[in-house]
C-alpha cells in the first residue's frame, strides 16, 4: 500500500489490493517497452521513423507519460499544461519532422488504453468504487493530452508552414540576392556567413529517409540558435546549408573557436559529419561571402580535409592554386600521365595528406607498405615528379589541387 513518511496514506486509491501509483512506477520500464512494441506493430509510421529516435525520444516521452499517470493519480488530480510540458515538446518535434497528427494521437490512446488494461486487472467487486474514480480519471487525462498535444502540434505546423512566406525568408531571400531588404524585418549590421555540408546519417538509408533528414536539419538548426542567442536565416537541403547568424554591432570579432566547438557539437547531436566554412561579411557583402565558403567547403572536401570549420585563411594556398588562371590546365596536366589509374591519384593524395608517412598510408589505404611504396615509383617513372624529391612536392600538391578545380574527382 502506499505509505507516506511510513504511514499508510488512507486515500490512495488501490486495484486487487494494490497501491494504483506505486504499481504504476514499479511497471514503468517494463509497460514503456511493451507500449513502444505495440506501436511499433500496429502504427505504420512509427516503423519507419529512425532507429535512433525510437530508442531515444519516442522511448523517453513513452516511459515519461507512464511516469506522469501515476503522479495524477497519487494526487488524484489531471495534470495542469506545466505538467504536460513534455508532452508539447515532443508534439513540436514530431511537427517539425512531417510526423502525421493522427498517428501522434493514437499512439496516446494507444498508451492510456494499455495503462487501463494494467492497472485494472485483478480487479474484484470490492474495488468497484475506486475502479470507478480510476477510469474517469484516466478519460480525464487522456482529454487533457490529446488537446494539449494537439494544440501544440498544429501550432508548431502552422509556424513552420507560415515560415516561407515570412519576413525572415523575405530578409534571407534579399540579403542572398544582393537587393535591398523591405524593412518588414530589420537587418542585423553584420553576418556570420556560413555554409555546411551534411553528410547522410545512417538512419537516411533506412525506411524514413525524409524524416531522418529533417530531424538531422532540426538539430544543426537548434544548435546554431542556441550559440547566436537569436534565430539564424537558414535555408537547408539533405546535405547542405546555408545560414546567415546575426552579429551586433558590438560583435567585433566572430569568436572562431567556439564556433568551431559548435560545429563539433553539431555534428555530434546530428549524428553525421559537418564541413563548413565561415566568413564575417557586412549586408552588402554577403552573396560573396555565400559564393566564397561554399568554395571553401567544396575545396575542403575535395582536398581530403576532415570535417569541421575552415576559413579562407586555413586553406589560402590550395584556394589560390584553384583560381582560374592560364596556369591552372598546365598544372592539371602534370598528373595526365595517371590520370587513368585512380588507385594512383588516391596514394599520393593520402601520401601527401599524412605528412609522407608510407606505414600510416598503407593502413588507410588498407594495403601493404610496399605497395605504396610501388605506386609512388609509378608516379614517380610516369610523370617525371617524385613525392621523395623536396622539390617537387609543391607541384605535386599544386596538381593535385588544378585537378580537383577543373572537375577531376578521381
Amino acid at each position: 500500500m502506499t505509505r507516506h513518511n511510513g504511514v499508510e496514506d488512507p486515500k490512495a486509491l488501490h486495484i486487487g489490493g494494490r497501491p494504483v501509483a506505486a504499481d504504476l512506477r514499479a511497471m514503468a520500464p517494463d509497460l514503456s517497452r511493451r507500449v513502444l512494441a505495440r506501436l511499433l506493430d500496429e502504427l505504420p509510421v512509427y516503423a519507419t521513423l529512425p532507429g535512433e529516435e525510437v530508442a531515444g525520444d519516442i522511448a523517453e516521452i513513452v516511459q515519461q507519460s507512464v511516469r506522469m499517470f501515476a503522479d495524477a493519480v497519487e494526487a488524484r488530480r489531471v495534470p495542469d499544461e506545466t505538467e504536460l510540458a513534455a508532452q508539447r515538446r515532443s508534439a513540436q518535434r514530431r511537427a517539425e519532422e512531417g510526423v502525421p497528427l493522427d498517428a501522434i494521437l493514437a499512439a496516446y490512446q494507444l498508451g492510456i488504453s494499455m495503462v487501463w488494461s494494467q492497472v485494472s486487472a485483478g480487479a474484484t467487486s470490492a474495488d468497484h468504487t475506486d475502479l470507478r474514480e480510476l477510469l474517469a480519471m484516466l478519460l480525464d487525462i487522456q482529454r487533457r493530452i490529446l488537446c494539449s498535444v494537439t494544440e501544440s502540434y498544429l501550432a508548431a505546423r502552422r509556424t513552420i508552414d507560415s515560415e516561407e512566406h515570412s519576413g525572415r525568408h523575405a530578409l534571407m531571400a534579399a540579403l542572398l540576392s544582393g537587393t535591398e531588404p523591405d524593412g518588414a524585418v530589420r537587418a542585423a549590421p553584420r553576418y556570420a556567413v556560413l555554409t555546411l555540408r551534411l553528410e547522410r546519417h545512417p538512419d537516411e538509408d533506412a525506411a524514413a529517409p525524409g524524416v531522418a533528414a529533417r530531424r538531422k536539419i532540426r538539430r544543426v538548426r537548434e544548435a546554431l540558435d542556441a550559440f547566436a542567442q537569436q534565430p539564424c536565416l537558414t535555408a537547408f537541403r539533405a546535405d547542405r546549408g546555408t545560414v546567415l547568424m546575426p552579429l551586433d554591432d558590438d560583435a567585433v570579432v566572430l569568436d572562431h573557436d567556439g564556433l568551431r566547438a559548435l560545429i563539433t557539437d553539431a555534428a555530434d547531436v546530428a549524428g553525421a559529419p559537418l564541413t563548413a566554412a565561415v566568413a564575417v561579411a557586412d549586408v552588402a557583402e554577403v552573396p560573396a561571402a555565400v559564393a566564397r565558403t561554399a568554395e571553401i567547403v567544396d575545396l575542403a572536401r575535395a582536398t581530403g580535409r576532415p570535417p569541421g570549420l575552415y576559413r579562407l585563411e586555413d586553406v589560402l594556398l590550395d584556394y589560390q592554386l584553384s583560381r582560374p588562371s592560364a596556369a591552372l590546365p598546365a598544372l592539371a596536366a602534370r598528373l595526365e600521365p595517371v590520370a587513368g589509374k585512380p588507385e594512383l591519384l588516391t596514394t599520393l593524395r593520402t601520401y601527401l595528406r599524412l605528412d609522407r608517412d608510407r606505414r600510416t598510408t598503407a593502413t588507410a589505404l588498407h594495403v601493404h607498405p610496399n605497395t605504396v611504396d610501388y605506386r609512388l615509383r609509378r608516379i614517380s617513372e610516369l610523370t617525371g615528379l617524385s613525392a621523395h624529391r623536396t622539390e617537387d612536392l609543391g607541384e605535386l600538391h599544386a596538381s593535385l589541387v588544378a585537378r580537383q578545380a577543373l572537375g577531376d574527382r578521381s
